[in-house]
């Protein structure tokens, strides 16, 4: 058989040091896929919906900061991989999408499963290119994957299954893939910043993920500033632990010392942030923001100051510059907020000896203390994130993985699959909500293909939990928020996998136990309290008075045994 542009394709993925490829087969994908069985050196994850094979290759890619790969066959195929490149892309990690297509020559004339792919990705990549005939695909194959490297994001390769079948005899060139570039501004502009940093009396620093790779030079800079640093979700597993300036997270999942820490400030440093919810920042602060990219500067608040480059590059010239201040009233003030609002989260993750009601806070609580040195988490949007952002505790080890910026439902196990394929000896685990487990469900199968040890910790509550809250929040009536679940421990044990399902907290720890300490892949169903609430950081008239027009609602509508849930279980630990 003569070389194709198929084998060209798998021969490159491979000289890029990919491991495994995401995806679900198909007759269009039949080439490539018949391409990497030949040439046996990438694993092909087989997947159950291509969804999870991009989120999977989202999770890769952030754990690993390499290129990862997923691919789709024609038509419903590549759409499916649609939402899980969105959230690759807006996490900024290299994901490829091999983007399969009918054959070449019905393009344009409405044939069976016919999209235009190479339009349906544009809002969701950097960059998407069809591939008519073999000569095609060298360079768009390889400039897809430089790009995905480069820029941090999705690039798709759109290729006709015929296409992929056709002769290719071009070898591959030596250098595929750029290193990661040292990028920082230039010296004149460092040293106004360090002017313009060192003239703050109240300076608070405001961390993003970005800020990977520079936790010492951030904790250094607070150090001399007297600041104190309150991070994003997606900072958390960066700058959270080994760091006496902590004060926590701000926005609608954080801690009010986070959100005082912004708010009483004169001098707010951003840090690789483009944390979206601008009620969070301060009005009257003078502002400065450090970004690799462009588009970040003075997106969500005007600045005084704005700097092209990585953080850790960044910061070490303007160190030696800064002023060590001597006034700590301003750090101070926030270590004593996150002390109270700390104990105040922490009590509200216990369980008394005669409860009988599991809370999701001690969930959380108990599987940080249980897990691994190194455990890898992946979280759900919702209720989900919001425990995992106040209770689970990183070190410098363990990593954090979630839909944080793109906020897709059904995240988490499909995450968990590309974490723990890219990482077999260490602990996986997913926090699920029963709306996003079972919303994409048929993943979960997946272990048993695969014998991944993934270990799914599912928060069985009944319902879609943060939108029944926000419903609440809004003065509505939740409607169509109730999930009817089944035992989930039962159904996984129906499906070869170890399943425990819990429902009294007393249970709980030994339970939690069982699960994390099977070699295999497992799951554990935990019945949790409904009606906890999750309260944003700071409430306002308007969102107290919007939550009395629920309960007024409610009780004209005949539902006051809800409030009284709602009492029992946010009153009585």
């Amino acid at each position: 058989m003569s070389r194709t542009a198929a084998d060209y394709m798998a021969e490159a993925l491979a000289q890029a040091s990919v491991k495994r490829i995401y995806g679900v087969v198909g007759d269009s994908l039949n080439g490539f896929t018949d391409a990497l069985r030949r040439l046996n050196t990438i694993e092909w994850i087989h997947v159950r919906h291509e969804e999870g094979a991009a989120f999977a290759a989202g999770a890769e890619a952030h754990l690993t900061g390499k290129l990862a790969v997923c691919a789709g066959s024609c038509g419903p195929g590549n759409l499916h991989l649609i939402n899980g490149l969105f959230d690759a892309h807006r996490n900024n990690v290299p994901v490829l999408a091999i983007a399969a297509h009918i054959p070449s020559t019905e393009i344009g004339i409405g044939y069976f499963q016919a999209t235009h792919p190479e339009s349906l990705f544009k809002e969701c990549s950097h960059y998407v290119e069809l591939v008519s005939n073999p000569d095609q695909l060298p360079q768009i194959l390889l400039r897809a994957m430089r790009v995905a490297v480069a820029q941090r994001g999705v690039a798709v390769v759109v290729n006709p299954g015929d296409v992929a079948l056709q002769p290719l005899a071009k070898q591959l060139p030596n250098w595929l893939l750029p290193a990661t570039p040292t990028v920082r501004p230039m010296d004149e502009e460092l040293r106004h910043l360090s002017w313009w940093v060192n003239r703050g009396e109240r300076v608070t620093l405001f961390c993003g993920v970005g800020c990977a790779g520079a936790h010492d030079e951030v904790v250094e800079l607070a150090r001399k500033l007297k600041a104190p640093i309150v991070h994003t979700m997606r900072g958390k597993e960066h700058l959270e632990y080994d760091n006496p300036f902590d004060v926590g997270m701000t926005g609608l999942l954080g801690f009010a010392s986070g959100y005082w820490a912004m708010k009483d400030c004169d001098t707010l440093l951003l840090l690789a942030t483009d944390f979206p919810y601008r009620q969070f920042f301060p009005e009257q602060a003078r502002i400065a923001q450090i970004d690799i990219r462009a588009a970040a500067l003075g997106n969500r608040c005007p600045l005084d100051v704005g700097l092209i480059g990585t953080v850790v590059d960044t910061l070490i010239a303007p160190l030696p510059l800064i002023d060590e201040k001597t006034d700590t009233a301003h750090l101070d003030g926030a270590l004593a907020d996150y002390r109270r609002a700390r104990a105040d989260l922490d009590a509200l993750a216990e369980s008394g000896p005669y409860s009988k009601i599991i809370h999701p806070q001690y969930v959380s609580r108990i599987v940080s203390a249980l897990a691994d040195d190194d455990a890898i988490f992946s979280c759900d949007v919702g209720t989900p994130g919001a425990w995992a952002a106040r209770y689970l505790k990183m070190n410098g080890l363990r990593r954090l993985v979630g839909s944080f910026n793109h906020g897709s439902m059904a995240n988490a196990m499909l995450q968990a699959i590309g974490a723990q394929a890219a990482f077999p000896n260490r602990q996986v685990i997913s926090f699920s909500g029963d709306g996003g487990f079972t919303m994409m469900m048929g993943e979960f199968v997946t272990l048993v293909q695969t014998g991944l040890p993934v270990k799914i910790i599912v928060l069985n509550n009944g319902t879609l939990g943060f939108v029944e809250l926000e419903m609440k929040a809004s003065g509505f009536l939740d409607t169509g928020c109730d999930l009817k679940n089944p035992n989930f421990g039962e159904m996984a044990q129906a499906m070869g996998i170890k399943g425990v399902h819990v429902e009294a907290p007393q249970d709980l720890e030994a339970a939690v136990q069982e699960v994390l300490q099977h070699e295999g892949p497992a799951l554990l169903d935990v019945v949790t309290a409904r009606q906890e609430l999750v309260m944003p950081p700071r409430t306002t008239f308007g969102e107290a008075q919007k939550f009395g027009m629920f309960m007024l609602k409610a009780v004209l509508d005949g539902r006051t045994s809800q409030l009284v849930d709602l009492a029992k279980v946010n009153l009585a630990y």
